[in-house]
């Protein structure tokens, strides 16, 4: 049993950074947009706002990646969690698992932060 305690304790781990490196590329998603467009603002050259969109993309495409890798090392947690504890070999192998990054990228958690940061992007662009 001590194995299986140790073997989830290695997951959680996993899911623990993973879900730091989310919550960190919506910080710098916000950092990174809002000081791009708070210069191109400031040197009148609103017109090049649409600049904005390619930080979105990016750090909702990392957030995204970040999220679908999380949701896997949770369905391994679960299925070392029901296992016997002569049967935990310590793997981290999530490849069993099926889950998708679009999920993960269109999911209800990271929709409406991503596209709230476009909407600030295309109302720049409106404005400048």
């Amino acid at each position: 049993m001590e194995a299986k305690y140790k073997h989830l304790e290695f997951i959680q781990g996993v899911i623990n950074r993973l879900a730091t490196d989310s919550f960190r590329m919506k910080g710098w998603a916000v950092v990174l947009v809002s000081a791009l467009l708070v210069l191109l603002v400031r040197e009148g050259r609103g017109e090049f706002a649409c600049i904005g969109f390619v930080p979105v993309l990016v750090f909702w495409g990392l957030d995204g990646y970040f999220l679908w890798q999380e949701r896997l090392f949770r369905d391994l947690y679960d299925h070392v969690r029901i296992l016997d504890g002569a049967e935990v070999d310590f793997s981290m192998n999530i490849g069993a698992f099926k889950r998708t990054w679009l999920g993960a990228t269109f999911s209800v958690t990271l929709l409406p932060f991503h596209l709230a940061l476009a909407l600030s992007v295309g109302l720049a662009m409106m404005i400048g």
